[in-house]
């Protein structure tokens, strides 16, 4: 919580802390496994394409194996 921030070493720290946990209870709150979510889209990012980065949104997430199994 709130007295964690004050180690994070910089304000710049506190904001890269800031954005991971909203990415993550945001995960939680879609009901993701964050470790997956966070592995899954940090995998995927670099080759997605820039116009259709909400699908790695935590509410619009579908795992790579999903997709595949639609493919299919």
């Amino acid at each position: 919580g709130r007295k964690n921030y004050l180690f994070a070493g910089s304000d710049a720290g506190g904001d890269n802390i800031a954005d991971a946990m909203t990415l993550i209870e945001s995960a939680k709150l879609s009901g993701l496994n964050p470790h997956d979510y966070l592995a899954d889209v940090l995998a995927r990012i670099n080759e997605h394409k820039i116009n259709r980065l909400h699908e790695l949104l935590p509410w619009n997430w579908k795992p790579v194996t999903d997709l595949h199994k639609q493919a299919a």
